[in-house]
């Protein structure tokens, strides 16, 4: 088990082959929220919080999870203060011997098409600064229609006709996710965005991203 502190409320953490077979944890099994996952996520939380100074008491935790061919699993765990925290959804779980609350967010990797939002244009080339160095990684075998708008003061990459048999799929939606938000998929966002957004780049925006501004 490897875990990594991305910022001061996010940490990602990675397990092998060996860590899958040792836990008997699996993708489904995470998703179906068991005894075993919930032991699981607490003794996540008591190693990131010794080895990273990572305190969850109190919070709320999303929690994202990708799951690669080669079974292994990465996820990343987000904390919302408590002030900011609002009432509880529908879904989420309470995981005892710490006051938090778990939501589990799982990516579909059937889905043509997805959005990542980005507070600021920096964020947007901090991802592409990051996949310039992923030699292994290329984004046209993933997507030939990657666009970034800006609408209301957010900036969007909507990434459409997504290859879902790439190799690497897993490894983009990890890293994607430190730097922007994913959105649910909606038809009716995506025209907002065509319609009323200002285009920043109209196609092949990270290859563009990475060209101009890496």
């Amino acid at each position: 088990m490897k875990i990594e502190k991305l910022t001061e409320n996010k940490i990602r953490v990675i397990l092998s082959i060996e860590d899958v077979d040792t836990t008997d944890i699996n993708f489904n099994s995470i998703l179906n929220k068991t005894t075993i996952t919930q032991n699981l996520f607490l003794e996540i939380l008591e190693k990131a919080e010794k080895k990273l100074n990572f305190n969850t008491d109190g919070c709320k935790l999303l929690i994202e999870l990708f799951s690669s061919i080669d079974d292994v699993l990465v996820f990343t765990i987000t904390k919302y203060e408590p002030e900011t925290l609002q009432d509880k959804q529908p879904n989420t779980k309470t995981l005892k011997k710490k006051n938090v609350v778990a939501k589990i967010k799982s990516i579909n990797y059937s889905t043509k098409n997805i959005i990542y939002s980005f507070n600021a244009m920096e964020e947007f080339c901090e991802l592409c600064s990051h996949i310039s160095t992923l030699n292994h990684f290329k984004f046209a075998n993933f997507s030939k229609n990657a666009s970034l708008f800006l609408y209301n003061g957010t900036y969007y990459l909507l990434i459409k006709n997504i290859n879902t048999q790439y190799k690497y799929i897993n490894q983009f939606y990890s890293i994607a996710s430190e730097f922007g938000k994913l959105l649910s998929p909606s038809k009716g966002f995506e025209g907002k965005l065509t319609e009323y957004g200002q285009i920043i780049i109209k196609r092949n925006a990270i290859d563009i991203g990475i060209k101009y501004f890496v």
